[in-house]
C-alpha cells in the first residue's frame, strides 16, 4: 500500500503527530491522580498498587461505553481488569476504537466463546515436565517465572493461567524447574516468561537468573516482557545492572501499536539497549488495532528508530474470549507483502502461527517461488517481476 493509495484519514495518522488526549506528564489533568505527586508516579510499586481495578475509577478517566459496562462487570477471577495509571494517561477517553483502550478494558465479546477456541491452545499444560516450565524444542525451554503482570491485556493467551490470586513465593519453586533443566544437557536456552518476570523484585530476579546462569549448558538467556510498554517506570538503573550480570541476555518486548511508544516507554528501552542488552519486539496481530499495513509499517521504523528489532508477528491465539481480536491469516500475509523489499529488512518480522495444540511456531508469508523443477527456480520480487535462478 503506497501513500497515495491511502484514504485521507489514514494518511493523517501517519503524518500528523499521534492524538494524544492526555500526556503521561499530564496525568494530573485526570481527576483519579490530581493529587499524585511526581514521586510516587514514577515509582513502580505505586504504579502497580494504583492500577484501575473497578469501573468507578475507570469512569474518571474514560467514557463508557455500554459494551466495556458488561466487559468490566463480567471481567472477574484470574483475568480480571488492572490498568496501570501510566497507561491511562495514554488511551483516548472519548474514542472506544483507540487500539490501546482496546487491549486493557473488557468488553462483553470477551465472554463469547468461538468454535475453534481452547483454553490451553498452545497445549503448553501437556508439554508441562515440571511446575512453572515448558518444554517442546529439542534445546530450549520456556519458565514461567510469575503469572501477575503490570497490566491484564484482554487478549492474553495464558489467560487460564494469569491473573490476580494467590501465588507461590517460596524460594524453592523453581528447584524443580531448575533440576530438570540441569539434568538436561541438550538445553541450552532459556526463555523467562510469565506473566511477567519484571514485576518480580529484583532480588527475585536476580536470584532466578543466577541459579539459570550457574547451569553450565545454558547458554542463552531470554526475557519475554510488557513491562517498557505498559509500565516503564520498572526499568530502573538497579534492574538493568542486575541484568547486565548475566550476558548474554536478550529482552523480547510485546509492542502492539505505535502510540505504546511514548518518551517514557523509549526511555525504559533506552536503558535495556545501553546496558548492551538487544531488544526485540513480538507483536500480536490484532483485529482493529494493527492489522492494517500502515499501522504496522508505522510500527516497526518506530521500533528501530528505539533500537528494538521487530522480531515477530503472531497471529492471534485460539484462545477463548479472544475471537474479536483474531484477523484472517491473509491480513498477517499481506503485511508481510507490504513490508518485504518495500523497506529495511531490519524492519520485516517474521509472520508465525503458533501451530494449536503444541505444534510450535510456523512461519507464514507470501510466496515467492512461483515453480522449481530439476534445480530451476521461478522466482518473483517485491514488484511481482519474475526471475530465474538455475542451481
Amino acid at each position: 500500500m503506497n501513500n497515495a493509495a491511502l484514504t485521507e484519514s489514514q494518511k493523517t495518522q501517519i503524518e500528523a503527530p499521534v492524538r494524544r488526549i492526555h500526556r503521561p506528564s499530564d496525568y494530573q489533568q485526570i481527576s483519579l491522580f490530581k493529587d499524585v505527586n511526581p514521586l510516587d508516579w514514577e515509582d513502580w510499586h505505586w504504579q502497580l498498587k494504583h492500577r484501575i481495578r473497578s469501573r468507578d475509577d475507570l469512569a474518571q478517566v474514560i467514557k463508557l461505553t455500554p459494551e466495556e459496562e458488561a466487559g468490566i462487570k463480567k471481567a472477574s477471577g484470574r483475568l480480571s481488569m488492572a490498568i496501570t495509571p501510566y497507561w491511562a494517561t495514554i488511551i483516548d477517553p472519548e474514542d472506544p476504537n483507540c487500539p490501546l483502550r482496546r487491549q486493557a478494558v473488557p468488553v462483553g465479546e470477551e465472554f463469547a466463546v468461538g468454535p475453534h477456541e481452547m483454553v490451553d491452545p498452545l497445549a503448553e499444560d501437556r508439554d508441562s515436565p515440571a511446575p512453572h516450565l515448558v518444554h517442546r524444542y529439542p534445546d530450549r525451554v520456556l519458565l514461567l517465572a510469575t503469572e501477575h503482570c503490570a497490566m491484564y491485556c484482554r487478549h492474553c493467551t495464558r489467560r487460564r493461567l494469569v491473573g490476580e490470586h494467590q501465588e507461590d513465593n517460596s524460594s524453592t519453586r523453581f528447584d524443580a524447574a531448575i533440576e530438570y533443566i540441569k539434568s538436561n544437557r541438550k538445553i541450552r536456552d532459556v526463555l523467562i516468561s510469565g506473566g511477567d518476570p519484571f514485576v518480580l523484585e529484583d532480588e527475585e530476579l536476580d536470584a532466578l537468573l543466577a541459579k539459570l546462569r550457574s547451569i553450565s549448558h545454558v547458554e542463552f538467556l531470554r526475557i519475554g516482557t510488557r513491562v517498557p510498554v505498559s509500565l516503564p517506570q520498572r526499568i530502573s538503573e538497579k534492574m538493568v545492572n542486575i541484568l547486565k550480570k548475566y550476558s548474554p541476555l536478550w529482552v523480547s518486548i510485546h509492542f502492539n501499536h505505535p502510540k505504546e511508544i511514548t518518551k517514557r516507554s523509549k526511555i525504559a528501552c533506552e536503558m535495556l539497549a545501553d546496558a548492551g542488552i538487544p531488544l526485540g519486539s513480538q507483536t500480536v496481530l490484532l483485529k482493529g488495532i494493527n492489522d492494517r499495513p500502515y499501522i504496522m509499517k508505522k510500527l516497526v521504523h518506530e521500533l528501530l528508530q528505539i533500537r528494538v528489532r521487530p522480531y515477530y508477528i503472531y497471529q492471534c491465539d485460539p484462545v477463548k474470549g479472544t475471537q474479536h481480536f483474531r484477523t484472517p491469516v491473509a491480513s498477517g500475509i499481506n503485511i508481510i507483502e507490504k513490508l518485504r523489499g518495500h523497506t529495511s529488512g531490519y524492519a520485516v518480522p517474521t509472520y508465525v502461527i503458533d501451530g494449536p495444540g503444541g505444534g510450535g511456531k510456523i512461519p507464514v508469508g507470501p510466496n515467492y517461488i512461483l515453480s522449481q523443477a530439476k534445480g530451476k527456480y521461478v522466482l518473483r520480487n517485491y514488484k511481482g517481476k519474475i526471475y530465474t535462478y538455475l542451481e
